[in-house]
């Protein structure tokens, strides 16, 4: 993997960049829908490259191990060829979901032993076995494996944590380079930065990651219950200090103003459930403001659903109809919903690309920041 950083903004630190895979290139930044079960839900492939215009997707090691299974996968020739998808992945370690599972875990120097959610079984995941499961997966990015604290740690646990995940690092930058990929394409694996709201757990790790010299890194641990501007600042401390030659990967956020808020200060990719999940339950996000779809008000609009005066597919679906089906409990609710909020997310980052080239990001975001808060 290759990353040529293009532009920076000159008033941020906005940056517009090329990652360069096995599987094609990615224009930065860059927003990656979340595949978790090796499919984007409710979204058809040919819909993520054509109305949504997806670069990258992401898949989930946790629940890829557990279903299909390693046994599926690697006979597929890995999750490329098992879901159809011919461009960029990138696979997280399952750290989140194994740590989620804070009652049925239990965490160790080893690694982490849990249960699954699907039917009890027991299980271990260190860092050797999770990058073993990643080759097997076979994302073109891979993650370290990390815990990932509750975002209300005190700094005595905050710290300890971080101490696991530096130590499991080295276990993980090990176990990758003594391994090859398996399907005849490159794998590139980017560490986690953790440290919870601490500044100087988040610098500590920052310079223990930046060290690496991995390809890309990656800052985890947030948007997990902090208060907004903790998390804007430990990506301004954290982001001074990682490699400005390597893409930077904010995990898991968030909404279009926490994105162009990253964006603002040097972050590169990004990823959230939102777009769907909250597309899945009636709401659409647009360039003017985000939208209830179960509201009486569009009841009897007609107007297409789109944005930038721009329908996702033409003029096929009206907001009337888009309620309609809603009310009716209808799947392709969820479907239109769901294409629509990634295909405006892939849209605004696109967006934010273009302006840092042209030179006006910081007056295109200050502006699109009050029109995406709007309630409709």
């Amino acid at each position: 993997m290759t990353f040529d950083l293009q532009y920076t903004d000159s008033k941020t630190n906005a940056r517009a960049g090329l990652i360069t895979t096995d599987h094609g290139q990615i224009e930065t930044p860059i927003f990656m829908p979340v595949g978790t079960a090796g499919t984007v839900k409710a979204v058809h492939q040919t819909e993520l490259k054509q109305d949504i215009k997806a670069q990258i997707i992401l898949g989930n090691t946790y629940h890829l191990y557990l279903r299909p299974g390693l046994d599926v996968l690697e006979k597929a020739g890995g999750l490329h060829k098992f879901n159809g998808f011919d461009r960029p992945m990138l696979t997280d370690s399952g750290g989140f979901q194994v740590f989620s599972l804070s009652g049925i875990r239990k965490l160790k120097e080893e690694g982490a032993e849990f249960r699954s959610h699907i039917d009890g079984s027991k299980h271990v995941f260190t860092p050797e076995k999770v990058i073993d499961i990643e080759r097997i997966i076979g994302a073109d990015i891979i993650m370290a494996f990390d815990e990932c604290p509750p975002g209300d740690s005190d700094y005595d646990y905050a710290k300890k944590s971080l101490g696991l995940t530096h130590r499991w690092l080295d276990r993980c930058i090990s176990r990758f380079n003594e391994t090859k990929p398996k399907y005849g394409y490159q794998q590139s694996l980017f560490p986690i930065v953790q440290g919870c709201v601490y500044p100087d757990l988040r610098k500590q790790s920052a310079e223990f990651i930046a060290s690496k010299g991995c390809d890309g890194n990656a800052i985890g641990g947030l948007a997990v219950g902090e208060p907004v501007e903790k998390m804007y600042e430990m990506i301004e401390l954290v982001n001074e200090i990682l490699p400005k030659d390597k893409p930077r990967y904010l995990m898991g956020v968030g909404t279009p103003v926490n994105i162009l808020e990253g964006i603002e200060r040097g972050v590169d990719m990004f990823d959230c459930v939102m777009p769907t999940r909250n597309g899945r339950n009636g709401m659409l996000f647009t360039k003017d403001g985000i939208m209830n779809m179960r509201n009486k008000k569009w009841e009897m609009d007609f107007s297409p659903i789109q944005f930038d005066g721009v329908s996702y597919v033409d003029t096929l679906y009206s907001k009337a109809y888009l309620r309609h089906l809603f009310h009716s409990k209808e799947l392709l609710a969820m479907q239109i919903a769901s294409v629509h909020n990634l295909a405006f997310y892939l849209w605004l980052v696109g967006e934010a690309r273009k302006h840092i080239i042209e030179g006006d990001f910081s007056t295109w975001k200050t502006a699109m920041i009050k029109k995406v808060s709007t309630r409709l």
